[in-house]
């Protein structure tokens, strides 16, 4: 498959990547983010690599190459264009449903009124996940008010992370959602698009981190509840011993983690036990620190 390059006059010329140049590229993402490609996605690469290439205005892929390795702010910007952003509010509601019924009525056994209770939802995307919880803990949870609910959404992608932190939604995203319930939390905007209330949008902190990359999450401190959904199935075994790890230091003692539904913890680290709710099956964390 080629690519379409801009030359220095302008003009259309085709490029594929070559063998070791798609190679590189592949092990840039690897190493950013966990996220494993190869010449098997040789045109989903190829398709955003050219975006990235016309817009840089360089000449070939070996030019892009050397731009981010003179400037690792190029491979941000790489990663962004490869990460997958495809979320709505109220996903996998079941899970939801285990939070406010299962898991913080365990929770709160060791825990006293006021106390903090931490969420973290990573990867948040564009934040449907993080604030679905926020609002369904309001909805469904009756000791909501009881406890200091610190809620967390972090993304490797930092232009998905602006648009959580602006809390507009078309109506796809809020597909899912009661009338009633966009109405009470979303206000009207143009182009047929809602805007999360400011007091729910500010009762959520982003920040940028990597789930493969334990410094990057050293900051956040730890939680009671980590949502992980649907990401390591883009990982290696190695990447995904790795990003258990990390969830496993993030994690309090007892904590719990909730993967998608094709993902499994143990098959990765012997840090977690499965545990079946009624509403879904999570992984509580028993390991040793």
């Amino acid at each position: 498959m080629a690519i379409p390059l801009t030359s220095a006059g302008n003009s259309l010329m085709t490029e594929p990547l070559s063998a070791a140049d798609l190679e590189e590229i592949c092990a840039i993402i690897y190493k950013c983010s966990g996220m494993v490609f190869g010449e098997t996605k040789r045109y989903y690469i190829e398709r955003r690599v050219a975006d990235l290439i016309s817009q840089r205005k360089s000449q070939s892929a070996k030019d892009y190459i050397s731009l981010i390795r003179r400037d690792w702010r190029e491979a941000e910007l790489l990663i962004n264009s490869f990460t997958v952003n495809e979320t709505y509010f109220y996903r996998e509601q079941h899970q939801l449903a285990c939070l406010s019924n299962s898991m913080l009525p365990d929770l709160i056994r060791s825990k006293g009124p006021g106390d903090r209770i931490r969420i973290f939802s990573i990867p948040c995307s564009s934040g449907e996940e993080p604030y679905s919880i926020a609002i369904w803990l309001l909805e469904n949870w009756p000791l909501v008010d009881a406890y200091n609910i610190e809620i967390v959404g972090s993304d490797i992608d930092t232009a998905i992370l602006q648009q959580a932190i602006d809390g507009f939604y078309g109506q796809r995203a809020l597909s899912k959602l009661s009338s009633s319930l966009v109405d009470q939390y979303f206000e009207p905007e143009s182009n047929r698009q809602r805007r999360l209330i400011g007091d729910l949008r500010e009762s959520v902190t982003f920040a940028k981190s990597n789930i493969v990359d334990r410094q990057s999450l050293a900051a956040l401190g730890r939680f009671d509840v980590i949502f992980c959904r649907n990401l390591m199935i883009y990982f290696d075994e190695a990447a995904r011993e790795i990003a258990a790890a990390n969830i496993h230091s993030l994690l309090c003692p007892g904590g719990y983690v909730c993967l998608g539904h094709t993902e499994s913890m143990s098959r990765i680290s012997e840090n977690f036990e499965p545990i079946r709710f009624p509403e879904a099956i999570v992984y509580r964390d028993v390991g040793e620190r």
